[in-house]
């Protein structure tokens, strides 16, 4: 059916529509009210301006809708397609960092922990928190003042406390050092720390050490008065920015011809706890508010914490649906606002402020970087006789471990920066044991198969292709350019630890000046094909060591197994995972998991010794 064809069949109803390429790749994914009008105004007549939204419709072959009951609906299915298929057309938010919250169990005896999970199981969490380190540092300092329990049991059966009980770190609730009463009461306190109530915690303390005082309790007086000394020294490290003790995000924008920074300001409890920069790309035609509306719907898409109050510089036209959803998310209402006067509006001018700054710096680095890279190609191309300037650069690396896992890496870079989307992993297939000739020999037949027929290998021909080896490995990739017909490639061998760039045909190599910026630029693209072929390497040697440790774990089966990988979705995950992110996996009691944990971390401080070792412990 044509797209015509299909225009004349758009329903009423509310959807998703998915943009699609003629190779039938998903370039763009939108949501609509009215699925006949919104996608029909795409082949309409366009404004002049609208370049990019022109440079969308010209490259659209086909396209399809899905249907859904409601706008709020529409919007989360654009959001969760949009994470999933990322478009070349859609705003770009390349970022998948989860925050860290700091969370009071729900125990008879409760632990502060640090932790990336926000779930409803009745325990009480603070944040998210831009850093985890000023975090660990702040709990370690609450800790010095109010010893909390940090063992994970359930129930006591210790017949005499811990270590820490005797350095002062613990009451030890575990031998009823402490009764159930008075360690809640040392928990309100840290409740009503991050709630940001610090007048009233330093007026309580106050009060209870000068009773302690007049009572003649001086022990517990100076206690008391070692607390305050902390608490104090720990607020004053927070920038108190409004009056109140709200959660706010506050967003700021700043808008280039081809970049958009976004800032965001972290105000938990009336104070500032961080904030991050977050660079654009690919934005389609749009003002701030369109912008700032396509950024909410990624950045809050996946965020498990959502506060009640957004500040933001502009009116969005999609406020009323936006709010809705993340009402619906947070379990709670969740209002923007655009302040007009007073500490609010200073805030969000303050922000907007460092999105623009943080721009010009961008700005002035990429000058800086592209008049530095121009240099070092124009020495590059001099120094190898090039005919002409070598824009695309493509390296390969080899890397295997006695020739078992054998990979081997495929970076490019354009005008002398990685363009890591077209970058290229291979597993060998027709090589047996520890040859790297004819393994580049074998890779380089790939790549250059691909050359004119398949997209993701980009159509463009390098201006200059760089094997990381000496003299065979560029002999064996000579040959795979003869066999393909591109003699006319220009290709080099890169010693590694000469640093001497070997040609076709010359015997002697060539040695690059040391404090040449074509150099340090050669050195940065073989470095960068090492490593994107080493950590390839370890990713599969990773995964099969770790299958089999995971095989070894007593009590853990297939199902608990890939209980596990569902839940965290990657090996590497579950052994960074804490035992009670590992006890929130379905079928995994906390017994279970303070096992596995225990378990990993032995495996990997065996690992780390070996390593360090040698292999021989």
């Amino acid at each position: 059916m044509s797209i015509a064809d299909k225009l004349a069949t758009l329903p009423d109803n509310p959807g998703v529509y998915l943009m699609k390429n003629q190779d039938g790749t998903i370039i763009y994914v939108g949501k609509a009210v009215n699925l006949k009008n919104r996608v029909r105004s795409y082949f309409r007549t366009l404004p002049p301006d609208a370049l990019k939204t022109k440079a969308l419709v010209r490259n659209i072959a086909d396209f399809e809708y899905i249907i859904v009951d409601n706008e709020v609906e529409a919007l989360v299915l654009e959001c969760n397609l949009i994470k999933k298929y990322r478009p070349k057309y859609n705003i770009s938010l390349k970022d998948d960092k989860t925050y860290p919250y700091l969370k009071i169990t729900n125990e008879d005896y409760p632990r502060v922990i640090i932790t990336r999970n926000y779930i409803k199981d009745g325990g009480k969490y603070f944040g998210p928190y831009p850093s985890v380190t000023v975090l660990r540092e702040t709990l370690e300092l609450l800790r010095s003042i109010f010893p909390f329990r940090v063992c994970k049991q359930r129930t006591f059966t210790n017949d005499r406390p811990c270590l820490n009980y005797q350095i002062k770190r613990c009451y030890a609730p575990c031998c009823g050092k402490i009764s159930k009463e008075d360690y809640a009461q040392l928990i309100a306190k840290i409740n009503d720390f991050f709630d940001g109530k610090h007048e009233e915690l330093l007026a309580d303390l106050t009060k209870q050490m000068n009773e302690a005082a007049e009572n003649l309790h001086f022990e517990q007086a100076a206690r008391l008065r070692d607390q305050i000394r902390g608490i104090e020294r720990a607020i004053n490290d927070q920038k108190a920015v409004l009056s109140g003790n709200d959660d706010k995000d506050v967003l700021g924008l700043a808008m280039g011809a081809n970049e958009v920074i976004v800032q965001i300001f972290f105000i938990r409890a009336g104070k500032i706890v961080g904030r991050e920069n977050y660079a654009l790309h690919d934005a389609i035609d749009g003002g701030k508010a369109e912008i700032l509306a396509a950024f909410i719907k990624q950045f809050y898409l996946d965020n498990q914490f959502i506060p009640p109050n957004i500040l933001l510089e502009e009116e969005l036209s999609e406020a009323e649906i936006l709010q809705t959803w993340l009402s619906e998310k947070r379990g709670g209402k969740v209002q923007f606002t655009v302040p007009k006067r007073g500490q609010q509006k200073e805030l969000v001018d303050l922000v907007v402020r460092n999105a623009e700054e943080e721009l010009l710096k961008k700005r002035e680095r990429a000058l800086a970087d592209s008049e530095r890279l121009n240099d070092a190609l124009a020495e590059l191309q001099a120094a190898l006789h090039l005919p002409r300037l070598p824009k695309r650069i493509e390296c390969y690396d080899i890397s295997n471990t006695q020739g078992t896992e054998s990979v081997a890496s495929m970076v490019v870079f354009v005008d002398g920066k990685a363009k890591k989307d077209q970058y290229r992993k291979f597993r060998i297939k027709t090589v047996i044991g520890p040859n790297d000739f004819a393994s580049m020999n074998e890779v380089l037949l790939r790549r250059l198969g691909h050359m004119d027929t398949d997209v993701k290998f980009a159509k463009d021909n390098p201006d200059l292709i760089i094997v990381d080896g000496g003299k065979g490995q560029l002999a064996f990739a000579l040959k795979a350019l003869a066999e393909m017909g591109y003699n006319d490639i220009p290709i080099a061998g890169l010693a590694k630890k000469e640093e001497i760039l070997f040609l076709p045909n010359e015997d002697e190599g060539v040695y690059l000046p040391r404090d040449s910026q074509a150099l340090y630029l050669v050195q940065r693209i073989r470095d960068e094909a090492h490593r994107f072929a080493i950590t390839f390497h370890r990713s599969l040697r990773g995964k099969r060591n770790l299958a089999s440790v995971l095989d070894d774990i007593p009590g853990v089966g297939a199902k608990r197994k890939n209980a596990l990988l569902r839940h965290f979705g990657s090996l590497t995950k579950i052994t960074q995972a804490t035992a009670e992110e590992i006890a929130e996996v379905e079928g995994i009691g906390e017994v279970l998991a303070e096992e596995i944990y225990e378990y990993l971390k032995t495996h990997q401080d065996l690992q780390a010794r070996l390593k360090k070792a040698g292999g021989k412990i």
